[in-house]
């Protein structure tokens, strides 16, 4: 051993042991019973998702459920899910699926709502009209509001309307609370959504008044340049008007006298 190892401080663990430097830890190999050696891999350098594009839906999980079935041997308990799928835009989609485990039952329920997806109808970043849907025992009221205003609802409805492109919005719960029913009920006011220019007497454009519209102004000239265009006619060269001949009178033609009659 040369004599700067000897001189060289050692570094004794509290179990007697002799500390291992890092210069000689990272020149080390670790080896297996078999004396093979083993590979050293981080997961850290693992990039996780890299082939992997931007997501087209967000999904959000509302309500995890215990719940038990009664059998012949007794009770089979099991996991419900409700989970909300949407494109922060104008789709959504809620599915509900069980499972053996809250894993199983999540991803069952994922897989049910985006094959559940509904296209509705917005105005700018609210909902068209004033809408009241009961499913069940559920009974769900949904209002438009002015920019600014906000998501104003409960957990289950403000859950929803967070996946769509709805930012302003009233809402309020008036029947059940089961979360199930609640989140139904939101699904299908939306699909009730008309778009203002479906209204019942809403002005329709024509086919003509849609084409006058995309047509270009045409260009008018300068009123001097018009008059400047147009030539006048001198008043010499104006046409008198033909003097009419006086009718010729016909000679009156006189009515024989009547002869009067002798007594």
């Amino acid at each position: 051993m040369a004599e700067t190892d000897k001189k060289a401080p050692r570094v004794i663990n509290k179990s007697g042991t002799l500390k291992m430097e890092d210069k000689v830890a990272a020149t080390r190999q670790t080896r297996d019973i078999s004396g093979r050696k083993m590979e050293r891999r981080n997961r850290r350098d693992r990039a996780r998702g890299a082939n992997a594009g931007p997501k087209e839906f967000d999904e959000i999980t509302i309500a995890v459920d215990r719940v038990s079935r009664t059998v012949a041997g007794g009770r089979r308990m099991r996991f419900k899910a409700l989970v909300a799928m949407g494109d922060h835009k104008n789709r959504i989609g809620i599915g509900v699926a069980k499972g053996n485990d809250v894993t199983t039952a999540v991803a069952k329920a994922g897989s049910k709502a985006k094959k559940a997806m509904i296209t509705f109808k917005m105005d700018g970043e609210t909902i068209c009209h004033e809408t009241r849907t009961k499913v069940t025992g559920a009974d769900v009221l949904m209002k438009p509001a002015a920019p600014g205003t906000g998501i104003i609802a409960g957990g289950t409805v403000r859950a929803i309307m967070g996946l769509t492109g709805v930012k302003n919005l009233i809402s309020k719960s008036l029947g059940s609370t089961n979360k199930v029913n609640i989140a139904y009920a939101v699904l299908e006011g939306l699909r009730q959504q008309v778009s203002r220019s479906e209204w019942t007497g809403a002005k329709k454009a024509t086919v003509s008044e849609a084409k006058k519209a995309e047509e270009k102004p045409v260009a008018k000239k300068p009123v001097a340049e018009a008059k400047k265009s147009v030539a006048k006619k001198p008043v010499a060269e104006a046409k008198k008007p033909a003097a009419k001949k006086p009718a010729a009178k016909k000679p009156a033609t006189k009515k024989p006298a009547a002869k009067k009659e002798n007594k």
